[in-house]
């Protein structure tokens, strides 16, 4: 079992800076794949960010590239999501999720946090 919380939302204005994190329990955290996916207001959850176990491997959604980095720190059990050049319509709950074998269709989610990006 893997629990999952996120931390770091909040209100920015355009053109701001955020980092999220993703604190995770349970000793199987290193070998999982990990992931960002975010649902804006009205809208369904999308995929944002993946990185797999080793962090050799990292994939991001056409909307993000070149303005979020996903990382992670083992020794940590954490997951960062850094978002700079933050737009009005990034505007939306931000969840973790894990899964032991691919990011598609996660087995864990955290609880999301909330980031609000201002025109």
């Amino acid at each position: 079992q893997v629990q999952l919380v996120e931390s770091g939302g909040g209100t920015v204005q355009a053109g701001d800076s955020l980092r999220l994190s993703c604190a995770a329990s349970g000793r199987t955290f290193s070998s999982y794949t990990m992931g960002w996916f975010r649902q804006a207001p009205g809208k369904g959850r999308e995929f944002v960010a993946g990185i797999d176990w080793s962090s050799s491997v990292t994939q991001y959604a056409e909307s993000v590239k070149g303005r979020f980095t996903i990382s992670r720190d083992n020794a940590k059990n954490t997951v960062y999501l850094q978002m700079t050049s933050l737009k009005p319509e990034d505007t939306a709950v931000y969840y973790c999720a894990g899964d032991p074998y691919n990011i598609v269709t996660p087995k864990y989610w955290g609880q999301g946090t909330q980031v609000t990006v201002s025109s």
